[in-house]
């Protein structure tokens, strides 16, 4: 309120500017919006721990381990060829290990060795290189038998030290394929979106109930332009849930970064591996984030808009329980059509400003034409002035209930002069 008291003849942007850097400042600085950010966080460390784990745990209980128990001229080529071959088949070939046990016996009973459990071998080979045997249970056998021949080829013939090159030719595939494995992109991106918009936009409801407890919200409403008010306090949200979408997306990052393959085993789904959106990953990106912003900020007016119709907050979460349960079936609205390019129902979903931005989202992963976002843009921008109007209009009839004796001048009187008049009734319990 200092701004408004030094400056009472603010603009409607300077104003919203204000009224921005005020509720930014207030909310990313206090105690309640730290948990806030740890809260989403807690679960999903906990699982990635448990699933790095687990990771870790299962690979170490399932040995790719081979022991070798044949003489020790032979134990040396295996080993020998498993280093050669190892650049180019990586994984596929089992670690090669001497067997302590046998020290080139011939009379080494393997089959004793492993059934008593000692070692942590997935198989022994023993024999010659000319004709090897694997000693295993019958799992394992059928997993390693083929990469044990090849090595013993290997290792017999010391000519083929390495596979050739093999010459690659990339085959484009048919546009129903494209398509096809462009809805998981565009499924994803909507999930996501989603569950972005309504974990984060409640903070612009709680902020206005927490003001309007406190009769702040009519102090403000009285120095400045309800409109002012209302688009300052959606676009300082706005600016706190990247400050929280920043946050989460650093964790996740170190998450990913510390056990990707458990992750992806954990979860089964692999990021990494989501086909390219028609757009094009950084474009796509970035239309992400622009239309996380627009549908932020039309369920944020519709909230504000809530806010202005309701006298208490018991009011307030009644009315917002319609409007979370709407924004749902919104969602299913514009995840139902991502199969139905081009009719007439994913045309209303585009249309209807709260699906909008999901539409338009799925569209960008599945068509490369950009001048459709760009209305799609500005008709979503006019729906959020529209709701900020609405919003800012109840709110003056139904809260400020302006009129009667002591008003000021038609046209003139100092801002400050508002503002202390509505502090004198605040103060008197009107």
């Amino acid at each position: 309120m200092t701004d408004l008291a030094i400056r009472p003849h603010l603009s409607a942007l300077e104003a919203a500017w204000v009224i921005a850097r005020r509720d930014f400042v207030a909310v990313l600085f206090s105690r309640a919006f730290l948990f806030f950010l740890l809260g989403p966080l807690f679960p999903v460390i906990v699982g990635g721990l448990a699933g790095a784990i687990g990771g870790e745990v299962q690979r170490e209980a399932v040995s790719v381990e081979i022991g070798l128990a044949m003489s020790p001229q032979d134990n040396a080529a295996m080993i020998a060829a498993g280093k050669r071959l190892a650049p180019q088949l990586g994984s596929a070939l089992p670690s090669l290990r001497e067997v302590p046990e046998a020290k080139g016996d011939p009379a080494f009973d393997a089959r004793a060795f492993m059934e008593a459990r000692r070692g942590n071998y997935a198989a022994i080979l023993t024999g010659t290189l000319a004709s090897p045997q694997l000693v295993g249970t019958e799992g394992q056998l059928r997993r390693w038998q083929g990469p044990v021949g090849l090595l013993a080829g290997h290792a017999t013939s010391a000519e083929a030290a390495a596979f050739p090159t093999v010459g690659s030719a990339v085959v484009t595939t048919s546009a129903a394929a494209e398509r096809s494995s462009r809805i998981q992109t565009a499924q994803v991106a909507q999930m996501v979106l989603f569950l972005l918009t309504m974990l984060l936009a409640g903070m612009v409801l709680s902020n206005l109930v927490e003001e309007k407890a406190n009769k702040i919200i009519e102090i403000l409403a009285a120095a400045i332009p309800m409109d002012a008010v209302f688009m300052g306090k959606l676009f300082a949200m706005l600016a706190v849930s990247f400050v929280g979408i920043g946050v989460w997306g650093l964790a996740a990052y170190g998450l990913w970064s510390l056990g990707s393959d458990a992750l992806t085993a954990a979860s089964g789904f692999d990021i990494a591996r989501l086909p390219a959106p028609a757009v094009g990953w950084p474009l796509f990106l970035l239309l992400g984030v622009v239309y996380f912003a627009m549908a932020y900020l039309l369920l944020g007016a519709l909230f504000l808009t809530i806010g202005a119709m309701a006298n208490t907050v018991r009011e307030v979460q009644t009315l917002s329980m319609p409007v979370t349960m709407m924004q749902l079936m919104v969602f299913f609205l514009a995840a139902y059509t991502i199969k139905q390019p081009g009719s007439q129902l994913e045309l209303a979903a585009i249309i209807f400003p709260l699906s909008s931005p999901f539409a338009m989202l799925a569209r960008a992963a599945m068509e490369p034409q950009l001048w459709t976002h760009a209305l799609a843009l500005a008709w979503q921008g006019l729906g959020v002035l529209a709701l900020v109007k609405g919003g800012a209009v109840l709110f003056r009839k139904r809260v400020m209930k302006s009129g009667g004796a002591g008003r000021a001048p038609r046209g003139g009187g100092s801002l400050g002069w508002r503002a202390r008049r509505a502090s004198r009734r605040v103060e008197a319990g009107q």
